[in-house]
């Protein structure tokens, strides 16, 4: 069943960032994450607002969890740490 990565981010350095999504985007493609919307126009209607959302689609849960927990993209999270609040989360929908 596929799923998708959804991130809500503040970037608190934006130089740090830059070099976490750099090396971020090459990750997520290498698991077959393919992204649907990366920082664009948003309302939020509840909650806590991040200005920075991110949405991939992967195969299946399990491989957007393989993808955070690889060493590329761990690599990447280590420039992110420190130069963002954020929340991810990944859940299954229907297709």
């Amino acid at each position: 069943m596929p799923a998708l990565w959804i991130a809500h981010v503040t970037v608190t350095d934006e130089d740090a960032y830059a070099k976490y999504a750099t090396l971020a985007g090459p990750a997520i493609a290498a698991h077959g994450g393919r992204f649907l919307a990366r920082g664009a126009r948003f309302v939020q209607l509840e909650g806590k607002e991040r200005p920075r959302n991110v949405i991939a689609r992967f195969a299946s849960l399990e491989e957007a969890v393989a993808c955070y927990n690889s060493a590329a993209y761990q690599d990447a999270l280590s420039h992110a740490k420190d130069a963002s609040e954020r929340e991810l989360l990944v859940v299954e929908i229907e297709d």
